[in-house]
Order: structure tokens, then C-alpha cells, then sequence
């Protein structure tokens, strides 16, 4: 660890800090509907979008209405975006002139988006289409982020509210979260990017003369509008496969510290929505304080790794020691520009939040600074997390923490004067063990069948007719990888597993999707549904034996219930990768 990865640790998170205050008291006013600021300048354009949608913003849903209004406008947004991928051929701006995207890597990633994991089987700039990347995916980041605000907001409200069974207006709530705070905070941040060269174009191909007298193709696009989106709505899809490696994605330094900034700026702003909505400051900052011990530990575990190299490169008589003159470590598949601090930092708020941008490839990591990202994922990514999915996922585990806390000192579970009974345990269950038992179970069917070996390319041998199968530690590692991250709905990658191919185009298209699937509409279902039964109940004063959820006990059973939960359901898998490769690498 050099002394710039402690700075650039704490200039982060105290400027987290700063900015969660305002952005998460905002927050809470907008879905109050006491940001009258803003409403001077946008309410008229709120209430228009109610007209024309036939909305009455005065009639609240209870859970079952707002699951029911969630999922059908997620399910409808996914059919046109699978439809404008299947169309793009025919439709306008594809300077390129790209075909249609094939049926199964359409509705995967059609499916993908639609669940905010932006899992990507394909080069962006090569495959997608201006009206594609601009219309269908941009809008889906917003969408997707919206949705997950959205719920977050309704399970706050369900642990506000006492006797009553309404959680709010799901129209409502996604228009507000829109116009109020996405679109206004995106168009900021991408005239920012444009100023620090991130492209913005619909121009078509650039054609360029290269220093020996050739010409060049330079594919380019409206880039920096789909990643302001891309970031702030922890989406992750990348306008170029290199994702935030590519110049014209994240350019400089201040772009990268920004891009890694914003990923963490919404989720970071909802732990003190929380405080505020439920009365109690406190439990807000105790949430944030778990979930930054929890992050840091991760960065500096990634980073202690990368900057201690690789082990059979340091045997060989490779200087991998940081000087003035070279950052030292661990450097395949990191940008020079960047660094492995920038590096380590960007891999695991990315992987903390249901981002998936990366600026390095994971795959490239040494085993254990690669174990990280996975284990941020298997945790549930509720270290911050998504924006909502992230709140949401945190309450859950909480809890479960105050749960067990009840049991062990024989008395009810209360949570902020709730009572916690069997039917908000029950969901709360089904919620953690849902996509793990997904993530294990297809890891497990892609390598016992020839589809799912197809796709490995780390194997000790070649996989030829009649030849035994021998796979390498690696290739466990990358299908277990690709799942947490469709479960998880991250999206980002161990690139060295082909996910799609025109040979096996339905294997991994149809498994990733269904993890996706799972790990996104089912918990919100469960969510919800913990929500209307805690919004029915009374609250009750506390008393000499209710459990603190505001101090240091809170937050060390907080972080305890995360680690142990997460880590044991996957241990005995992650021991079969990463921690078999990291012995391998180290020659034991």
C-alpha cells in the first residue's frame, strides 16, 4: 500500500461524506413532494406527464398495486428494447450500417438492462447501432435506476408509516425521481465529461491518417450522454467494449476519480434519506459507517494484492517494486494512466454498487485482488450498492441483524419500533437465499455440461474429441464470476469466459438472463411485500430491552451478519477458485 492509496481512500470517502447530506435530504423532499424549489421550475412539466399517462397523483398503492405497476412497466420496456435491437438495420443513425443484433444475444441483453445489470456479450461500438446505444440502452439506464430508487423509497416508507397499508404511488415516484433528480443531475454531469473530452457526436466514423501515410477508422457516438447515466445509475454498460478503459470513455484522471465518485454518490445519499424519513439521523450515518468500513477493507485488500505483484514474476528476477519511475505490482489489464490505486478503488465500488463499469480487467487481477469484486457481488452488493437495490438489499440484512439480536437476548425483534415477526423473516430469507442458490446451482450446470464448458478458455488441456477435460482453477473462477455478476445484477466480467458465441448462442444468453432475472424481480417482490407488513403494524416506544440501531453495536452486528452470511454460503466455491489459484500462484 503506497501512501497515495491511503490519501486517495480518504479524500473519497470524506467527500462522500460532504456530499450525501444535502443530496440525501433532497432526496427525501422530492418524494415527500417538499422540494418546492424545484417544483417552481418542473412541476408543470410533473403534472403534464400525469395527464397524458392518466395518473392521479393523490391515489397510493399498496405493495401488491406497486409490485403489479413495477414490473409491469419493466416488462414493457424490455419488449421495445428487444424490438428496436432486432430492428436497428432498419431503423435511422447506423453510420455503420449494423445488422440486426441475433434473437438470443437481443433478449439477453435486453434482459439485461431492464434489470440494471448491463451485462454485455458483445463490443459496443461493433454491435449496437447509434439509435440503439442512445435510445433503448440510455433510456433503459434511467429506467432501470429509477425502479430501483423507487422501491428503496417504498420499503423507507413501509418502515415509517404505522397502520396503513399504502407505500406510495409508483407512477409517481418514477416520475419524481426523474425529472427531479437523474435527468437534472445527468445533463450536468455530461456537459462535464464533453468539457474533459469525452466524445458526444452523432457524426458516424471518423476517418484519420496515421503517421505512415494510412488511414484509419475511428468509431465514435454520443458517448458522453450515455455515461453520465451510465455512472450515476450504477448501470455499467459501456458505449466501447473497453468500458471506462477507453479514452473516450473516462479521458483523465479528474474523469476517473468523478466517474468512480458518482458511482457511490446516489446509494451514499440514500443512507441519509433513511435517517430522514424515519426520524432517526443516527441510523442513517450508522448504515453509512458500516458500509464504509466494509468498502475500505475491500480497496485496501485489492490494492495490497495488485501492488504486491505477481509471485512467479518476482521468482523470475522481475522488478515489480513502486518507484518513481513505475507503479510497480501487479499492472496487466490496468490503464498506466490510472494506476493500481485508481484501479483498486474503481474495481470495488463498482462491484460494491451493482455498476459493472470498469476501468481494468478483472480478469487480469491476481487471485485474491479478483476475489474481492466477486465477493462484493456474492454479498449482495449491499456495501452502497445499486441506487435503491443497494438501500433495499441493506434493510433486508438489517433485519436479519435485529432478528438475531432478538433471539439472543430472548425478546421479540424490533426494528425502529416495528415488530419483526415471522412473515418479514420468512421474505427477508427468501431475498438472500434466492440468488445464491441461482449463482451455485447454474455455476454448477455450466461446467457439467458441454454448452457451458464450451465458453472456458482456461483449461489445462485442449478440449478435444476424446481428450479428458481438464480445467484450470481460472475457469471456475470465470463462470462463478459471471453468475455472481448476473445475480448480483453487476454486469461486470472475468473476460476471458465467452459468453456468446454464433457456435453456443443460447446457453449463456439464456442462464445469465435468467440470473438476472432472479436476482432483481423476485427481491423486489419480497421487498415490497416486507414493506406493506411493516407499514401495517403499530409502532411500539422503546424500551430498557430494544436493540440500538444506532451505534457501535449496531454497526459491528451490521457488518458481522453481512460478512458471515455472505461469506460462508460461497466459501467452499470460492476455495475451488480464486484461493486454489492464489496457493498455485504462490507455489505452494
Amino acid at each position: 500500500m503506497t501512501p497515495r492509496t491511503w490519501a486517495l481512500i480518504a479524500v473519497f470517502f470524506v467527500l462522500l461524506a460532504a456530499v450525501a447530506v444535502p443530496l440525501g435530504r433532497f432526496l427525501a423532499r422530492v418524494f415527500a413532494g417538499e422540494n418546492h424549489r424545484t417544483a417552481r421550475f418542473l412541476g408543470p412539466v410533473e403534472r403534464l406527464l400525469y395527464r397524458l399517462a392518466g395518473v392521479d397523483p393523490s391515489a397510493e398503492h399498496d405493495w401488491k398495486q406497486y409490485a403489479v405497476a413495477m414490473l409491469a412497466f419493466s416488462a414493457l420496456t424490455q419488449v421495445v428494447t428487444y424490438a428496436v435491437l432486432r430492428l436497428q438495420a432498419s431503423l435511422p443513425h447506423n453510420p455503420t450500417h449494423l445488422g440486426a443484433v441475433p434473437p438470443w444475444l437481443a433478449f439477453n441483453t435486453a434482459t439485461s438492462f431492464t434489470t440494471n445489470t448491463n451485462w454485455q456479450s458483445y463490443g459496443g461500438e461493433t454491435t449496437m447501432s447509434y439509435v440503439s446505444q442512445a435510445v433503448a440502452l440510455t433510456s433503459h439506464n434511467f429506467f432501470s435506476a429509477g425502479v430501483g430508487i423507487c422501491v428503496a423509497i417504498a420499503l423507507i416508507r413501509g418502515i415509517a408509516r404505522k397502520e396503513t397499508d399504502k407505500l406510495g404511488n409508483f407512477w409517481v415516484d418514477l416520475v419524481r425521481v426523474h425529472i427531479y433528480v437523474l435527468v437534472p443531475l445527468c445533463v450536468v454531469y455530461a456537459l462535464f465529461l464533453v468539457s474533459q473530452g469525452v466524445i458526444q457526436t452523432w457524426g458516424g466514423v471518423a476517418a484519420w491518417h496515421t503517421l505512415d501515410g494510412g488511414t484509419q477508422s475511428l468509431l465514435r457516438g454520443p458517448v458522453a450522454s450515455q455515461e453520465a447515466i451510465k455512472m450515476l445509475g450504477t448501470n455499467g454498460g459501456g458505449f466501447f467494449n473497453a468500458n471506462s478503459a477507453h479514452p473516450w470513455e473516462n479521458p483523465t484522471p479528474l474523469t476517473n476519480f468523478v466517474e468512480i465518485f458518482s458511482i457511490f454518490a446516489i446509494p451514499v445519499a440514500l443512507c441519509v434519506t433513511l435517517g430522514e424519513m424515519v426520524g432517526n439521523r443516527h441510523h442513517g450515518w450508522a448504515v453509512f459507517a458500516a458500509m464504509t468500513v466494509i468498502a475500505v477493507l475491500g480497496v485496501v485488500t485489492v490494492a495490497h494484492f495488485e501492488q504486491a505483484g505477481n509471485p512467479m514474476l518476482a521468482r523470475a528476477g522481475a522488478d515489480q517494486a513502486a518507484s518513481a519511475l513505475q507503479c510497480g505490482g501487479n499492472m496487466e489489464g490496468k490503464e498506466l494512466r490510472f494506476g493500481i490505486a485508481d484501479t483498486a478503488l474503481f474495481a470495488v465500488v463498482t462491484t460494491d454498487a451493482s455498476c459493472g463499469a470498469v476501468n481494468s480487467m478483472h480478469d487480469s487481477f491476481t487471485p485474491l485482488g479478483g476475489l474481492v469484486p466477486m465477493l462484493n457481488m456474492q454479498l449482495g452488493e449491499v456495501v452502497f450498492g445499486g441506487v435503491g437495490a443497494g438501500m433495499y438489499g441493506a434493510l433486508i440484512y438489517i433485519l436479519i441483524a435485529v432478528f438475531l439480536a432478538g433471539l439472543m437476548v430472548g425478546r421479540t425483534p424490533e426494528y425502529l419500533g416495528k415488530k419483526i415477526d415471522s412473515r418479514d423473516v420468512r421474505f427477508a430469507s427468501i431475498y438472500i437465499l434466492l440468488p445464491a442458490f441461482s449463482i451455485l446451482v447454474l455455476t454448477a450446470v455450466a461446467v457439467l455440461t458441454e454448452a457451458g464448458r464450451a465458453g472456458i478458455m482456461n483449461v489445462a488441456s485442449t478440449n478435444v474429441a476424446g481428450a479428458p477435460w481438464h480445467p484450470h482453477p481460472h475457469g471456475l473462477s470465470e463462470v462463478l464470476y459471471a453468475f455472481s455478476s448476473g445475480a448480483a445484477n453487476n454486469g461486470s466480467a472475468f473476460a476471458g469466459l465467452t459468453a456468446y458465441s454464433p457456435q453456443h448462442p443460447v446457453f449463456y444468453s439464456l442462464t445469465l438472463a435468467l440470473a438476472m432475472f432472479v436476482g432483481r424481480f423476485p427481491l423486489i417482490v419480497a421487498a415490497l411485500a416486507i414493506a406493506g407488513n411493516l407499514a401495517k403494524k403499530k409502532r411500539v416506544p422503546a424500551g430498557p430491552g430494544s436493540f440500538p440501531v444506532d451505534g457501535p453495536l449496531f454497526v459491528g452486528l451490521f457488518i458481522g451478519v453481512i460478512l458471515i452470511v455472505g461469506a460462508l454460503t460461497f466459501f467452499p466455491a470460492l476455495s475451488l477458485g480464486p484461493v486454489v489459484e492464489h496457493f498455485m500462484l504462490a507455489g505452494a
